[in-house]
C-alpha cells in the first residue's frame, strides 16, 4: 500500500548557503531553499513526485526507483534554456508518494496523470467511449450498435474502433444471417413484413415468417462467427446447404449459399492466416504503431477481433516534446534505448489500458519495458503477451498499422500547419497584442431559439489553433421576452465573465479571489495512503480566464449589448469583435465589427483570418442550434421523461400527447383520465401519474 511522504524538512548546511549566496533580486530564493530542503529528506525508496506552480496547477507527475536520487537531479544541475529549466522556474511545491516497488510506482503515476493532466507528460486523451455490438437477449434476439456500460443481461462484441466498424458487422449479419435490427416495440407492433425482409436484410420473424428453432440456429451461428470460429460455421452452413439440396429444397439452399458465399468474401479480406492463430487466444489481439515527426506523435491502435481485423484509431498524445525532453535529461535513469517513440508507446499503453481491458496479446512497432506490461497485468488481473518483430501475417498487420500511423500523423501536422497560418492571419488582421500564437484563445457566442421558444446561448473555445469542444458550453437564457436576442446576449456575456472580472479586481486588489484565474485546482491531499489516487479524481474547480478575443454572432446591435456588458465589468473593450452578414447574408462577405469605435473590417472572401472567423462562427452556431433542438423536443414531448416509463412506447405516448395537448397536459390529469386513453391501463396510468408529478 502506498503511504505518502510527509517527512520534516531539516534545512542542512548546504541549503542554507545556498538561500545565502544567492543573488539579492531572485525572488524564488526562499522558494527554492525549501524545495532543496524537502529533496534532502526523501527516502531512497521507490516512488511519484509531483510538480505545482504557484497557482497550484499540476506540472509534472514522475515515477523513480529511488526518489532521492531522481527529484534531486532537477535540482542540482544546471537546466537553463531548456524546457525542463522552464518548469523547474515554475515549481512552488512538490509532493511525494512513497510505494512498495517500482511497479506500483508505474501504475500510480500513470492513474495521475490520467486525472490530473500535468503540463508536462505525454498525455493521452481519455476516450474510452468504445462501441459495441449487442446480441440482445429476447425469444427473437436483436443485434444493435450500443455505446456504454455492459452488462451480463445480453451478449456484447468488440469493443470496435469506431461505429462505422460496428455497422459494417451489423450489415453483414443481415446479410448472413439475417437477424433483426428493429427496437422491441416496433416488433411487438408489426402486422406484416417490413422492408428490411422484402430485401432479404431480416427473416421477420415479427409476423412469423421463421421459427423459434430456425432463427436460433442464425443466432447462434452468427455468436460463434463474432468469436472467430467462422470456419466451423461456414463448413455448418454447408452442410445445411446439402441437406436441403437433398430434400428438394433448392430455394432454402440457395439462401444458405448466399449465406456461406458473403461470410466467405469477409474471410477473404478481413481474417489472419490461421498458422498465426493458433489458439482462440491469440484471435483477439491489438496492433500498436508509433511515429513521430516534427514535435507531434501519433499511436496507431488496430484491433483484431475473432480473428477480423476491425479497423484502427489514431491517438495523438500532448505535450511530446516537454516529456520526452524532461525524460532525456533524467541520464541516470534512462538508458539511450528509451527513444521518444518507446516513451510515447509506454505512455499509451499504461494510460489506454488501465480503462479498458486489453486483449491477450499485443503486437508493437517498439519494444517497452516488460516491467510495464507485468504491472499492467497484475493490476487487470490478466496476462499480458507483447510481441515486437513479430513475422508472416502480423508482420503485414503491423506494417499496415504504421503506415496508418504515418499517413495520420502527416495529415495532422498538415491541419494543424493550416490552422496555425489561419491563427497569424487573424492576429495580424485585427492587429492583436499577442506575444504566444498558440495561447490565443478565442470564445465565440451566439443565440438560437425557435419564435422565441427554447431559447439557448452557445460558447465555443478556440486555443492552440484548434477547437476545444471539452470546453464548450451551453447556457440556458431565462427571464426574458422571448425572441429578444439582445437581451439574451447581455445575459450570457455576464453569466460569462462577471466572475472572471470579479477575480481579476481582487488580484489587482491584492485580495484573494473565489476562484483562481489560472491554474488546475488543488493538489492531492496528504496524509491518506490512497488519497494520492482518490483525491485526484475529484474535478479541478472552473478555471476562470480572460479570452484574447471574444467574437459574437451579429453585428452593431450585438456588439452594442456585448459593450455594455464588458464596460459594466471593467473590461477590455478591444476585446470585442462581432460577425456580422455581408450582403444577401452571403458567405464570405461577412464584415467584422468592433467594440472599442474602430470601423468595420471586410477581410476579403478569401482571407485565411477570414476563414478561420467563419470556422469559429459556424461551430458556434451549430452547437446552439442541436443544444436549442434538444431542449425543445424535450419541452415539448417530455423528452425521455415519458418513454422511460415502463410499457409506454411510441404509439402510446403519441396518443398521450395528442390526447392532452402535450406533456403539460398528460402531468395534470388524474389517474382516471389517463385511464380513458386507449392502452393505458389503470395501474399504467398510477405509474404515469407518480413519474409526471
Amino acid at each position: 500500500m502506498p503511504a505518502t511522504s510527509d517527512l520534516p524538512l531539516p534545512a542542512d548546511e548546504a541549503i542554507a548557503a545556498a538561500a545565502v549566496t544567492a543573488p539579492p533580486d531572485a525572488p524564488d530564493t526562499l522558494n527554492r531553499a525549501r524545495l532543496l530542503a524537502e529533496v534532502a529528506s526523501l527516502p531512497a525508496l521507490p516512488g511519484v513526485y509531483r510538480y505545482f506552480d504557484a497557482h497550484g496547477g499540476v506540472l509534472y507527475v514522475g515515477k523513480a526507483r529511488s526518489l532521492k536520487k531522481r527529484v534531486a537531479s532537477y535540482f542540482q544541475k544546471d537546466h537553463a534554456g531548456t524546457r525542463i529549466g522552464q518548469m523547474i522556474s515554475r515549481i512552488a511545491r512538490m509532493e511525494t508518494t512513497v510505494v512498495r516497488t517500482e511497479a506500483e510506482a508505474l501504475l500510480l503515476e500513470n492513474n495521475l496523470i490520467k486525472t490530473l493532466a500535468p503540463k508536462f507528460n505525454i498525455l493521452f486523451r481519455d476516450d474510452k467511449s468504445y462501441p459495441y455490438l449487442k446480441l440482445q437477449r429476447h425469444a427473437f434476439p436483436r443485434i444493435a450498435y450500443y455505446r456504454g456500460a455492459v452488462d451480463r443481461k445480453h451478449s456484447y462484441f468488440g469493443p470496435y474502433p469506431g461505429a462505422w466498424a460496428v455497422k459494417e458487422t451489423i450489415l453483414l449479419l443481415q446479410k448472413a444471417f439475417r437477424l433483426r435490427t428493429c427496437e422491441d416495440t416496433v416488433y411487438a407492433n408489426r402486422s406484416r413484413p417490413c422492408l428490411l425482409y422484402q430485401i432479404r436484410r431480416c427473416s421477420a420473424p415479427c409476423v412469423g415468417l421463421i421459427g423459434p428453432a430456425d432463427y436460433q440456429r442464425d443466432v447462434s451461428n452468427a455468436e460463434r462467427f463474432l468469436l472467430g470460429d467462422a470456419g466451423e460455421v461456414i463448413e455448418t452452413l454447408q452442410q445445411q446447404m446439402m441437406a436441403y439440396a437433398d430434400a428438394l429444397e433448392f430455394e432454402r439452399a440457395a439462401e444458405v449459399r448466399n449465406q456461406i458465399s458473403a461470410l466467405s468474401t469477409v474471410l477473404h479480406q478481413q481474417s489472419m492466416d490461421e498458422s498465426s492463430l493458433s489458439s482462440a487466444r491469440d484471435r483477439d489481439v491489438d496492433m500498436l504503431a508509433v511515429r513521430v515527426l516534427g514535435g507531434r506523435a501519433c499511436v496507431n491502435l488496430a484491433m483484431v477481433r475473432g480473428g477480423r481485423h476491425l479497423g484502427d484509431r489514431a491517438y495523438f498524445p500532448t505535450h511530446v516534446e516537454d516529456a520526452t525532453a524532461l525524460s532525456i535529461a533524467q541520464a541516470d535513469e534512462r538508458s539511450e534505448a528509451d527513444s521518444v517513440e518507446r516513451q510515447v508507446l509506454e505512455a499509451f499503453i499504461a494510460q489506454h489500458y488501465l480503462g479498458v481491458a486489453p486483449p491477450p496479446v499485443l503486437v508493437l512497432s517498439h519494444a517497452v519495458a516488460p516491467e510495464l506490461l507485468a504491472a499492467l497485468g497484475e493490476q487487470l488481473g490478466v496476462k499480458i503477451n507483447a510481441q515486437h518483430q513479430p513475422r508472416e501475417q502480423r508482420k503485414l498487420w503491423l506494417e499496415m498499422a504504421e503506415k496508418g500511423a504515418q499517413i495520420a500523423l502527416a495529415r495532422l501536422l498538415s491541419e494543424e500547419g493550416s490552422q496555425r497560418e489561419r491563427t497569424r492571419a487573424l492576429v495580424e488582421a485585427l492587429d492583436l497584442d499577442v506575444d504566444d500564437l498558440d495561447a490565443l484563445r478565442i470564445e465565440c457566442f451566439d443565440i438560437s431559439h425557435t419564435a422565441g421558444e427554447a431559447t439557448q446561448a452557445s460558447c465555443v473555445v478556440y486555443e492552440n489553433h484548434a477547437m476545444r469542444s471539452a470546453e464548450y458550453r451551453r447556457y440556458n437564457i431565462e427571464g426574458i421576452t422571448g425572441g429578444d436576442d439582445y437581451a439574451a446576449m447581455r445575459q450570457v456575456l455576464t453569466r460569462r465573465y462577471a466572475k472572471v472580472a470579479e477575480a481579476r479586481a481582487a488580484a489587482l486588489a491584492g485580495e484573494p479571489a473565489g476562484e483562481s484565474v489560472a491554474g488546475s485546482g488543488p493538489a492531492p491531499e496528504r496524509g491518506d495512503p490512497a488519497s494520492a489516487v482518490t483525491s485526484a479524481k475529484a474535478a479541478p474547480p472552473k478555471v476562470l480566464r480572460l479570452p484574447g478575443l471574444v467574437l459574437v454572432d451579429g453585428g452593431r446591435g450585438q456588439v452594442a449589448m456585448a459593450r455594455e456588458v464588458f464596460t459594466a465589468l471593467g473590461l477590455d473593450l478591444a476585446l470585442i469583435v462581432g460577425v456580422e452578414k455581408g450582403e444577401g447574408r452571403k458567405v464570405g462577405l461577412e464584415e467584422l465589427v468592433f467594440a472599442d469605435g474602430r470601423e468595420k473590417v471586410y477581410l476579403g472572401h478569401d482571407s485565411a483570418a477570414l476563414m478561420l472567423v467563419a470556422q469559429i462562427r459556424d461551430e458556434a452556431h451549430r452547437f446552439a442550434i442541436t443544444g436549442m433542438r434538444a431542449k425543445r423536443a424535450s419541452v415539448r414531448t417530455g423528452g425521455s421523461k415519458i418513454e422511460e416509463i415502463a410499457g409506454i412506447g411510441p404509439k402510446k405516448r403519441a396518443k398521450l400527447l395528442q390526447r392532452f395537448g402535450g406533456l403539460r397536459g398528460v402531468a395534470a390529469a388524474s389517474v382516471d383520465e389517463l385511464c380513458s386513453v386507449e392502452g393505458i391501463s389503470h395501474e399504467l396510468a398510477e405509474e404515469i401519474y407518480r413519474v409526471l408529478r
